[in-house]
């Protein structure tokens, strides 16, 4: 495990080459990827050329930037210019975009070594990266066990030091619960901070691409630097962005903490709660004043969730229909077998699941019954968020109910597999930033994840309190052993 600022210094002084380092990432990502299917496609040319071209930069004394030289990995649903983007659905077998998605624009542009694109739940619709149309990607800590998801394979590309840092996309939880479950820190930033051009759409109102990494110092430097206006994205916030580094702090004297507490209810496993709460202790040794804070309607998240994001995914995944882009069905006799056909083929289990569910929530006369009543329900679970920053300066709560459960466990039950995502979903619906930091690990050595939550576009508190915590805490530096 080697931090952006050390590689970027060991480049710079020209100790190590960015290309001597960007093969000892391809190389480990050949010896563990037989075991962890983290990846869909390995771009090691790209990675190479790359990095050959940051050595060239140092070797003519250019100034390069902190990413450059550094290898990172994208989540599989961000479009990349020449290179495969299938979202882990069959209906986008062999699909090479031909434009690239703003923020590997930006990566690109800075010199950031793309190594590959990393496995999903299909579209990014599930909890453990078993939906995916290819392969199960395996958790470090316990190969039987799942990484969590969507993003789970850009999880655990970075638990397993695949790569320093990866992209992965938040909906309803999509990064910060496969951090919990892999041990590492996962953001998903305010929404609207970071441009969503290019990001293949879920849900639209909630999707927002966000970083992975080992430590919040990394996590900080890598928002920066994918962060910003686009006007390619009509929802993207024109503020001015930070140095997030700058809002590290080592106290948090005067700090308001509050803790959520309707997330500590049934459900909860106890090892969970307890680790939290020891993670809340060390934030009161820090000087934070921690109170209980209650959001009346958090409960109410999981179910409104999944009436609003399945029926954007409905209204979004229309597009899938063997007409432009593609699989097509070459048995069809008319359009609308062709279709139907290709549909049926293309998308797998809980794609169709969530389809129906989405256009039967938008159905005539079931529209006001469900779907309009999920988005006044929705402003209500904004509303009791506003009135607890009123009292607090950051929310906590734990990332997911549970450590990671094993492959297949919930496959049947997808009622079980939603709760998974109980914590992180109702942030999403507010538009708030949340990341998930390692505070601990169950009887089972799985890691335990603790979730900050800020208001809008106070990224730099949730830096401030995890930058904080990983300085009296070692959680983050441990690594499974593969």
């Amino acid at each position: 495990m080697t931090s952006i600022k050390k590689l970027h210094q060991q480049i710079k002084n020209k100790e190590r080459s960015a290309v001597e380092i960007t093969q000892e990432y391809l190389q480990r990502i050949g010896e563990l990827e037989p075991k962890l299917k983290s990846f869909l496609c390995v771009t090691s040319d790209l990675a190479l050329e790359t990095a050959k071209q940051v050595d060239e930069k140092v070797a003519s004394g250019e100034e390069i930037g902190v990413l450059a030289g550094i290898p990172i990995a994208i989540k599989d649903n961000m479009s990349t210019k020449g290179i495969p983007t299938t979202c882990a659905s069959r209906i986008l077998e062999n699909f090479i975009p031909s434009y690239e998605s703003t923020v590997t624009q930006k990566l690109r542009d800075q010199g950031a070594v793309i190594v590959g694109k990393t496995n999903l739940d299909e579209f990014a619709m599930g909890s453990s990266t078993e939906n995916s149309g290819y392969q199960v990607t395996a958790n470090p800590w316990n190969i039987e066990r799942v990484p969590g998801g969507s993003s789970g394979g850009s999880a655990a590309a970075v638990s397993a030091d695949e790569c320093v840092v990866s992209l992965g996309s938040d909906t309803g939880g999509s990064i910060r619960q496969p951090a919990s479950f892999c041990g590492v820190v996962g953001l998903k930033p305010t929404y609207g901070l970071v441009s969503r051009f290019g990001l293949v759409a879920y849900a639209s109102s909630l999707d927002q691409i966000g970083p992975f990494a080992h430590t919040v110092e990394d996590t900080a430097i890598l928002l920066g630097a994918i962060a910003g206006y686009d006007n390619k994205d009509s929802t993207s916030l024109n503020v001015e962005i930070p140095d997030y580094t700058q809002s590290f702090a080592t106290d948090l004297k005067g700090l308001k903490v509050g803790v959520i507490k309707e997330t500590y209810s049934d459900g909860l496993d106890n090892i969970v709660a307890e680790k939290v709460n020891q993670a809340i202790k060390e934030l009161e040794k820090l000087g934070a004043q921690v109170k209980e804070i209650s959001c009346p309607r958090f409960r109410y998240g999981l179910p409104i969730y999944y009436i609003i994001a399945p029926s954007e995914a409905s209204a979004n995944l229309a597009r899938y229909d063997a007409v432009k882009y593609g699989i097509r069905d070459e048995s069809a006799d008319n359009l609308l077998e062709m279709y139907t056909k290709t549909r049926a083929k293309g998308f797998g289990a809980e794609v169709k699941r969530r389809i129906m569910l989405g256009t039967y929530a938008l159905s005539a006369g079931y529209y006001d019954a469900y779907y309009l009543k999920a988005q006044k329900v929705r402003t209500l679970i904004k509303q009791d968020f506003d009135n607890a920053f009123h009292d607090v300066d950051v929310l906590i709560s734990p990332t997911s109910p549970t450590t990671a459960f094993k492959a297949g466990e919930k496959t049947d039950d997808p009622l079980s597999m939603y709760l998974s995502d109980l914590m992180t979903i109702p942030v999403n619906l507010a538009g708030l930033p949340g990341m998930s930091l390692p505070c601990g690990f169950d009887e089972n050595n799985l890691p335990i994840g603790m979730q900050l939550i800020g208001n809008v576009l106070r990224e730099d508190v949730l830096f401030k309190v995890g930058y904080a915590y990983q300085q009296v805490t070692d959680w983050h530096n441990q690594n499974p052993s593969l």
